[in-house]
């Protein structure tokens, strides 16, 4: 063939060269996430594929069809042209306007709503209700509505823009979503109309606007102080998902380091923006603001070890303020029926969230999955605004390390923070024995940042528990508080068909030692029939949760492991942007692969399991499975889906 370029020549190699006819790739193959990257140029590619022949695109996985090959050949040989965007349709074209002309207002007022929706939402991606399939980002633009948009680019979203005045404007997204970045956010009229309760109606001054100073605008208490708190809370609450979603898929949460400051699994719940709990929370955050500085403020070039000091200083003096506001607290009687808990009013599905790690990515889903999980965080307004000023509008992905390296130890705080406003729901003689088994072999000083010196509030719940489990009993007493707003979307139990139900049910009792050998995340698809309708499969996510001592430390992860208090969540649909294994099973099959999941005993027994039920990277047939899976995804979540990333595949 003529030289058409890298992507041609990469595409020819793997069809020259194809996988080999083995169920594993063999151990030429690179697969790990650090791996040297290699990029040779035309001139350089006849040595790279003499080193590397089996290195061909798609690397590590079969080949495109022979029909879509020749469609990328020609596509390239005609100079890969770039097939413009169907034009926005005008009624979509009036929203954008009408949402620009909103957000552009020049009173003080609209310019300070603008910008704190704008740090909230800049990772998001955007639709109108009356969804066609085009998304869009809200930008900080040079021009005003009506002329082209003149990109403001920083580093974060409040650095300064360099401009006078900046304004919010709608760009399309032109590239393809990816399941691992898509943060789905709507807007409608009735989108516009909160904002206008919330933001424009309420009671309050602004006569100055905050500047860009790093010291100001990298702390929303500062920069914000304007706004009422609870103002700023109901909107975080109004989609708490996506912006806990941004913590989970924005570019912190990159590696296992990254993520090993979470849970396996834990449940979120959020104090109510009504309670009495926030009636002081403005005068209270005015007082403590210097105490709520975040490494973020630093810039990205201080040594991380050296600014941890500091910033555990400043947390010690926050917490000992936080204890004497919350003893100080008349809640009323709300104690004792849990009002103090945000239940979402019934309706909003965004009351309470479970998160997961898959070792080196995460998920965040609507509603109390799983069993019991070991933790819970209890988030207020001024918790859940310090996370996401620090893990997302803070976070500086170009940043050395020392700032990388802080921000990972300044969120142990604010995750032993969240876990002591969750402790303190349960009787005080429980919460310290509750604490040491979240904390084993942890160090005192570590568990004391949770209860202990730094934060020991005596007074009681005010809960009234009449067993001897009271975490237990508190999580059916939310249970019940939430009840209107819990969603049964991933819930098995409402599996219609019942043969299906009944054995993913036994394969989420199974407990400890024998999950060791299962993937971090597993897409599970169970055929009906002959298996050949792709649009009668059903999809179900298996998720790991690995049993650990604790997660105090950075380091040596897997001395802490403890594989006998391994559980596996077992859910409906797709959970997860980077499936490490997939499975195909059809119905009459399921009590078998159960049976086989549970008599795991090494990694034979595992690989025994995967050549009866895995479709694996090797499989001939991995592409149209790939397509059937994403077909039902599409079908079953059309707002929220995205493409797979297979770069944790496992070749096992």
């Amino acid at each position: 063939m003529r030289r058409t370029g890298v992507l041609a020549r990469m595409l020819a190699l793997k069809r020259s060269h194809p996988l080999p006819a083995q169920t594993m790739l063999p151990a030429g193959f690179d697969l790990a996430l650090d791996r040297s990257q290699q990029c040779p140029t035309d001139a350089q590619f006849d040595s790279f594929a003499g080193k590397y022949p089996q290195w061909g695109m798609p690397y590590g996985l079969p080949g495109v069809t022979e029909q879509e090959y020749q469609t990328l050949i020609r596509w390239i040989e005609l100079g890969a042209p770039y097939t413009e965007s169907r034009p926005i349709p005008p009624a979509v074209v009036t929203q954008i306007e009408e949402w620009e002309a909103f957000l552009n207002v020049d009173s003080l007022k609209h310019q300070l709503m603008s910008r704190y929706i704008y740090e909230h939402l800049h990772l998001t991606q955007l639709y109108f209700d009356d969804f066609t399939g085009q998304w869009f980002r809200l930008v900080r633009s040079r021009s005003a509505p009506g002329q082209p948009i003149e990109l403001v680019a920083t580093r974060r979203p409040y650095d300064d823009p360099g401009v006078p005045r900046v304004y919010y404007r709608l760009q399309p997204v032109k590239a393809a979503l990816l399941a691992k970045t898509h943060i789905p956010y709507g807007l409608s009229a009735t989108r516009k109309q909160r904002y206008q309760e919330l933001f424009l109606d309420a009671a309050y001054d602004v006569t100055a606007l905050p500047g860009y100073d790093p010291k100001i605008a990298s702390n929303p208490f500062i920069a914000f102080r304007d706004l009422p708190v609870r103002t700023r809370y109901k909107f975080l609450l109004d989609d708490a998902s996506a912006f806990v979603t941004q913590f989970i898929k924005g570019p912190v949460c990159r590696g296992q380091v990254a993520l090993d400051v979470i849970d396996d699994r834990f449940w979120i719940f959020f104090v109510d923006p009504d309670s009495t709990v926030l009636d002081n929370k403005e005068e209270f955050l005015a007082k403590n603001s210097r105490h709520l500085y975040l490494p973020t403020e630093e810039g990205t070039s201080r040594f991380g070890l050296i600014s941890w000091v500091k910033y555990s200083r400043m947390q010690d003096e926050f917490l000992k303020a936080k204890q004497a506001f919350i003893e100080s607290l008349n809640l009323r009687n709300e104690e004792n029926n849990l009002s103090f808990i945000w239940n979402g009013r019934g309706n909003n599905k965004n009351a309470a969230l479970t998160v997961f790690r898959h070792a080196d990515s995460g998920s965040v889903v609507q509603g109390l999955i799983g069993d019991d999980p070991k933790t819970s965080w209890l988030l207020s307004y001024d918790l859940f605004e310090r996370i996401y000023y620090l893990l997302v509008a803070g976070f500086d992905v170009y940043g050395f390390s020392g700032h990388q390296l802080d921000t990972r130890l300044y969120m142990d705080f604010l995750r032993m923070e969240a876990e002591s406003n969750f402790l303190l729901l349960l009787p005080s003689k429980d919460r310290e024995r509750e604490r040491d088994f979240w904390y084993r072999d942890a160090d005192k000083s570590v568990k004391e940042y949770v209860l202990g010196r730094r934060m020991n509030v005596d007074r009681e719940s005010g809960v009234e528990y009449k067993t001897e489990q009271p975490k237990h009993e508190l999580f059916e007493l939310l249970h019940r508080h939430l009840a209107g707003s819990l969603t049964g979307e991933y819930d098995v139990q409402a599996e219609p068909d019942a043969a299906i139900r009944s054995q993913l049910l036994a394969l989420s009792r199974i407990k400890g030692k024998a999950l060791q050998w299962m993937p971090e995340a597993a897409v599970l698809t169970v055929t009906i029939g002959s298996g050949t309708d792709v649009h009668r499969d059903r999809i179900y996510s298996l998720l790991h949760d690995n049993g650990f001592s604790n997660i105090a430390s950075l380091f040596n992860v897997q001395s802490r492991r403890l594989p006998d208090e391994d559980g596996l969540t077992v859910s409906r649909g797709l959970i997860g942007a980077y499936p490490n294994a997939f499975y195909r099973v059809d119905r009459q099959s399921l009590p078998e692969f159960v049976a086989m999941v549970a008599g795991l005993t090494g990694e034979d027994d595992y690989r025994r399991l995967a050549e009866r039920f895995a479709v694996r990277r090797t499989n001939p047939d991995f592409w149209r499975h790939s397509d059937a899976v994403h077909d039902v995804y599409h079908t079953i979540a059309p707002i929220e889906a995205g493409t797979l990333d297979y770069n944790r595949l496992e070749n096992r």
